[in-house]
């Protein structure tokens, strides 16, 4: 058995703020409940919740930790009463109820997963959040089917990336919108079919000219309100806006249900993180079943921008405030 010390280091928060409130800090090693595993961190994710739970915009749950951090990979080295899933040893990665910037972090046993074959600890770590999400949205609320075509907003994020990577291994057509011509290049080297540059083209103008004046049957959107109209003018008959953010605003002035009602059209969305740990554990079954056999293979691999090591957890969330990235930001934490 591992031995496993009474304290850790994690990153804190003095408060709501910038990069600046953000330390080192010493605490109590958590203890799995009884369907959790605890996990010996070498590798977190950062993400846009991250950022947003910093500035004090995004509560956390009554029962998570609040400690920043929602994916890690590591190793597990203790097993939860009733947690049978995973054994001591295990190299696993996991989409976790927060507490992932910390040398150790507990997760429910359903919502971890193996590395995928030939993977570091960082290239684990950089899978669960935008995997669940994208699973989530684009396959299952979105119903994405082999033929169709995606519209992917912030092609070059984190989520972007993994959109544009599944959606084609799954046999979709994909448009992204990035913020300049580099990055429109680089999600059509992702695969995208065409990347728009949204500072200097109108992005509906562009999907209807690429599509013959179809539209596509998704788009998966995490602008918010100054987008909505477009997006749903950007829609093929029968198509699906999927919200999975609202970075700019959540309130559109304008919108007319008629145009859903005239091209049947779906408006859905979610958030993750207030799931269920059944309704999680069902992405990740999913996932294990539909996603793992790909990257086992060597596909749609995550794409790693740039690491820190935990303790410079502020200057990955400054880096993640600059849009300047493509793919994934991570934070290593043990060998």
């Amino acid at each position: 058995m591992p031995t496993i010390p009474e304290t850790m280091h994690h990153i804190a928060t003095s408060g709501g703020g910038g990069p600046d409130v953000i330390h080192l800090a010493s605490g109590p090693v958590p203890q799995p409940k009884p369907d959790e595993v605890l996990i010996r961190v070498q590798a977190a994710g950062v993400n846009r919740p991250d950022v947003l739970q910093r500035q004090g915009l995004y509560p956390v749950p009554p029962s998570a930790s609040p400690v920043m951090g929602l994916e890690v990979a590591g190793e597990v080295v203790a097993l939860g009463a009733a947690a049978t899933a995973w054994k001591i040893g295990d190299k696993v990665c996991a989409l976790t109820n927060g507490g992932g910037y910390a040398e150790y972090c507990v997760a429910p046993e359903s919502q971890c997963l193996p590395w995928p074959t030939g993977y570091s600890a960082v290239q684990a770590a950089a899978l669960p959040e935008t995997y669940f999400t994208v699973w989530a949205n684009v396959f299952m609320h979105g119903r994405l089917a082999s033929g169709e075509a995606l519209l992917v907003h912030g092609g070059t994020s984190g989520i972007g990336v993994t959109a544009i990577q599944l959606a084609v291994a799954f046999g979709a057509k994909v448009y992204a919108t990035a913020g300049s011509d580099e990055k429109a290049a680089a999600c059509v080297a992702l695969g995208a079919t065409a990347g728009i540059n949204y500072r200097t083209q109108d992005f509906l103008d562009e999907i209807k000219r690429l599509t013959g004046g179809r539209g596509v049957d998704v788009v998966l959107d995490m602008v918010g309100a100054p987008y909505a109209i477009r997006n749903l003018r950007c829609l093929a008959m029968d198509g699906r806006l999927v919200q999975i953010g609202l970075q700019q605003g959540s309130k559109v002035d304008g919108f007319d249900l008629g145009t859903i009602m005239a091209r049947r059209l779906v408006v859905t969305g979610s958030t993750m993180r207030p799931r269920t740990t059944a309704e999680k554990g069902e992405i990740a079954h999913q996932l294990r079943e539909r996603v793992w056999p790909l990257l086992d293979a060597g596909r749609c691999a995550p794409v790693i921008f740039a690491t820190f090591p935990l303790a410079q957890a502020a200057e990955a969330q400054a880096l993640m405030e600059t849009s300047t990235h493509t793919g994934k930001i991570m934070l290593t934490v043990a060998a």
